[in-house]
């Protein structure tokens, strides 16, 4: 197998001649099925060797994260006749890395992951239990259980259990928070996972109960007045400027296109799947994040084109089958924060300046420029898949002149 990675001779020696040929081998046959490059693997095959030499391994047996530690140091500090470049800085983690997932690939790896946290399996427990009861949405998920990490790190920090935490040590959190500059709606937004984890925590016995109900938010004007989104103008300006054959810049123009002109969530254009684009009768099918089911859409030959130049020509081949999937491998689906840099980034290098980045300033603009053109809230909120036109009012109040315009026809249907 070794053969079909690597081709000067001297260098098929050495890894015929080195130990446990035959389990670095399965690992190296297991990175290619995934969809790993042939680059990255003889890259890989050669840290092998020396990851068997430095942990002298003649057999495979249980190794931990300490020894490999102290092999990572030897090999970085090494100057013999096996070394061909210099050490650079990610050198160590570069070696530890691909000796825990080699060891962990048979079983071998023992002790904790490096990156585990003591409060993870809090965090854990915590997000396993929304997932069924509750009918929350995956983002909304995520983002308890990552600010609910924040919280348990911060305590962490101060040596302060869970078990005895207080209202009083919330209010710390969250006014040390205010401090660092958070603003007023992320404190919110923190205090809203935060009454969701003391709920949870109580009873799972981890805290005094009642401390999630004593948490209050910050008070946050719900319209300020200020566009949340870009203007359509800046949108077009936006979706002109990504233009170029890259994959790169092929998915990004599919993936604004399809949150800007049907206002997708960025959840939602995630979970786009090849199957859900029928072709033939020009439509395809969307799986709301909120309100659940699935809705129906034309396809508009702009977006259809961004899509089909995509995938013809940007998307890799692989097994994997949602739409949209990361640019190197091994291939897997594109997460929805990642749709957020890939926009917000673009956004910021054309100096648009709107109140917020990413693909929900995309949507905001779609249902701001739907209602200009005099279309009603109804419509508004089954197009942008809101439970009803309540949902879609904050549009309204960022245009009052066009709400005015509007109103004899839109909103007697609403009484």
């Amino acid at each position: 197998m070794i053969e079909g990675i690597l081709e000067e001779s001297h260098a098929l020696r050495r890894h015929r001649n080195a130990p446990l040929l035959r389990e670095r081998e399965q690992f190296l046959s297991h990175l290619l099925r995934q969809g790993t490059s042939h680059r990255r693997v003889r890259s890989i095959a050669a840290y092998l060797i020396h990851i068997v030499r430095l942990l002298e391994l003649t057999s495979l047996r249980d190794v931990g994260n300490e020894e490999i530690g102290k092999a990572a140091e030897c090999w970085v500090s090494y100057q013999g006749p096996h070394r061909t470049r210099k050490a650079g800085k990610t050198s160590a983690s570069s070696f530890s890395g691909v000796a825990r997932k080699w060891l962990r690939f048979h079983g071998r790896l023992t002790g904790k992951r490096v990156s585990e946290n003591p409060w993870a399996e809090n965090v854990r427990d915590f997000t396993e239990c929304m997932r069924s009861p509750q009918g929350l949405a995956p983002d909304t998920i995520r983002s308890y259980g990552s600010r609910a990490a924040v919280f348990l790190k911060w305590l962490a920090n101060r040596g302060i259990p869970l078990s005895l935490v207080s209202l009083r040590v919330v209010d710390e959190f969250l006014a040390d928070k205010a401090a660092s500059g958070w603003s007023p709606m992320t404190i919110a937004s923190q205090c809203q996972a935060l009454r969701n984890f003391f709920v949870h925590a109580a009873t799972r016995g981890w805290c005094a109960p009642g401390i999630g109900r004593g948490i209050r938010s910050p008070t946050v004007p719900k319209y300020d007045g200020l566009d949340k989104g870009p203007t359509w103008k800046e949108v077009r300006q936006l979706l002109d400027s990504t233009s170029g054959t890259k994959p790169a810049t092929l998915r990004a123009r599919a993936i604004m296109s399809l949150c800007s002109i049907y206002a997708l969530r960025s959840s939602e254009v995630a979970r786009l799947r090849l199957n859900d684009f029928d072709w033939k009768e020009e439509k395809f099918t969307v799986q709301r994040a909120k309100r659940g089911g699935l809705q129906h859409y034309p396809i508009q030959y702009e977006v259809g084109e961004s899509i089909v130049r995509y995938l013809t020509k940007g998307r890799p081949r692989c097994p994997c089958r949602h739409v949209f999937v990361t640019l190197h491998p091994p291939y897997r689906p594109l997460k929805a924060c990642s749709m957020w840099q890939i926009t917000s980034r673009r956004m910021r290098r054309l100096g648009i300046a709107s109140h917020h980045h990413g693909p929900h300033a995309l949507r905001h603009a779609c249902a701001t420029h739907l209602l200009r053109k005099g279309t009603s809230l109804k419509d508004i909120a089954d197009f942008l898949g809101h439970r009803d036109s309540k949902s879609v009012g904050i549009y309204a109040r960022y245009d009052t002149r066009s709400l005015k315009e509007v109103a004899v026809g839109c909103l007697a249907g609403l009484r």
